[in-house]
Order: structure tokens, then sequence, then C-alpha cells
């Protein structure tokens, strides 16, 4: 098993090269299909920078004949039309998965380690139904602590459409989970700042000290941990 593991990621290799040169961005997916696999699944992450909230990954795969250019790289896209892009992906009856680390956990392994176990618990949850993924591609240069095979790509939302599908439906969970905690702490605008460590986040953590939900081990919050 270890060996046909292997000898398949040595397949994947020369796959970003040829990916490079082309605009299309299911030519990946496309191509992997055409060389016999089965399910192909993108994975990405949100909430890697904030001093606030959970990091929330998502799980796509999409039905090959779908409209796949629709899907873009989240951070070029407005939140009403990411929330559009989430629909389409419920009407198309692409399979997705969401797995979310709460601040805790960033605090006790480290917000890398943290993205890279949203991402295993995405694959984790995909519907009980969908086949499992024989093949991940995962936006950025770190694999997942998963036997399946990986091909990582740098900019991975703009060269493949499963990869920027996970990075919208990810975004939006989380925002959505930051405008519920903003709720609960009205003084730090989380409804608008996600998080981030903009002025005005880092002025409220300094006037009223962090909360729970704050990463206690980043930079502008452990200075305010009493």
């Amino acid at each position: 098993m270890v060996q046909q593991v292997k000898t398949i990621s040595q397949r994947l290799l020369i796959l970003p090269s040829v990916v490079a040169d082309t605009d299309d961005t299911f030519f990946l997916e496309r191509t992997l299909y055409t060389r016999g696999f089965s399910c192909v699944a993108g994975l990405d992450e949100a909430g890697r920078g904030p001093l606030a909230g959970p990091v929330v990954a998502a799980c796509v795969i999409l039905p090959s004949c779908c409209n796949s250019s629709l899907f873009l790289d989240s951070k070029i896209l407005s939140h009403a039309r990411r929330c559009v892009l989430v629909q389409v992906l419920a009407d198309i009856g692409a399979l997705t998965g969401v797995g979310i680390v709460s601040t805790t956990t960033i605090d006790r392994i480290n917000i890398l380690q943290a993205s890279l176990l949203a991402m295993k618990r995405a694959v984790a949850n995909l519907p009980t139904f969908a086949p499992s993924p024989d093949v991940l591609l995962i936006d950025g240069t770190f694999k997942i602590p998963m036997d399946t095979p990986q091909l990582t790509l740098v900019r991975g939302e703009s060269k493949s459409a499963s990869i920027a599908a996970a990075s919208i439906l990810a975004k939006v969970t989380r925002d959505a989970i930051m405008t519920e905690l903003d709720q609960q702490f009205p003084v730090y605008n989380f409804c608008r700042n996600k998080g981030y460590p903009t002025v005005e986040h880092r002025q409220a953590i300094a006037r009223y000290g962090p909360t729970a939900c704050h990463r206690q081990t980043f930079k502008g919050v452990k200075e305010f941990v009493r």
C-alpha cells in the first residue's frame, strides 16, 4: 500500500508544470480523471492570519460536468458572491466537508498544524455516502497527515476550481462563525474585521483585553493576556 501511494505521488509531481500552461482551472482535475483517478477533492482553509476565532477548512468534490469557471479565489469575490456560490455548490450536488479547529487547539499545536488538522477533518466530514477521495489537491506547500495521495499547489485557488470552491466554502463558514461571535463580544466588531488584526481590533484588545476566542499565543494578543 505504501509503495502504491508513493508511486502515485511520484506521478502527480509532473502535473503542476502542466497546470501552469493553461487558464482552464478544471484542467488538473480533468487530467487526473483521464489518468484513472475516480474522486478528486480540493482543499483550502480560511483564518490563518486572524487574532481571534477558529481556523476553518473545506473539502470540495466538484461534479465533472459542472461550470467550474464559476469558482474563483474567494479573496477576489465579494461576500454576497461567495454566499451565492456556496448555494451553487449545493444546487449542483458537489460533495463538501468542513473542518473546524478551535482557538484552544491553535494555541496548543500552532496555526500551521491546526490548519492541516482542519483540512484532515474536512475530508473526514464529507458525506458518509460519498466515495473517499483518491487524490487531494491542497492549496499551499504542506501536505496533510493522511495516506491519500496529495498534490500541493502554491496559489492553488487560481489553478484549481476544486480548491477555489473549497476556499469559498471555508471563508463563508468562518465568516458566519465570526458574525455569531460578534453577538457575544460586540466591542471587538468581529462582524466587520472577522478577527483579523485591524487597527480597530488591536485597539479593542488593548482596551478590553482578549476574550476566550482570541488566540492567546499570537502577537497582538499575548501581550494583553493577564
